[in-house]
């Protein structure tokens, strides 16, 4: 008696995890961003590649398309400063 109430307990624990749908690239993507800018950054890039694909520059954040695609982070160079209005003079 006791082994069937495991194995059903068991059956309905797969049953609930396989109900839960991934999560698409651009989701993921888009939860990695909004941490990223809560921590203040507000230069950088998301990319979404091949898990084959070398990236030198970038480091992976994240993985999505059931293990095929990967998502990298790039920071890039800080925006020049917006130039200051000129003072009309008299």
């Amino acid at each position: 008696m006791k082994s069937l109430a495991t194995m059903a307990a068991l059956l309905l624990l797969s049953a609930a995890a396989f109900s839960q749908a991934p999560k698409t690239c651009e989701d993921l993507k888009a939860e990695i961003a909004k941490k990223i800018e809560a921590n203040g950054v507000k230069t950088y890039t998301l990319d979404i590649v091949d898990k084959d694909k070398d990236t030198p520059d970038g480091k992976v954040v994240g993985t999505c398309g059931g293990g095929t695609k990967k998502i990298v982070y790039t920071r890039t160079a800080t925006p020049p400063p917006a130039p200051a209005p000129k003072a009309d003079k008299p």
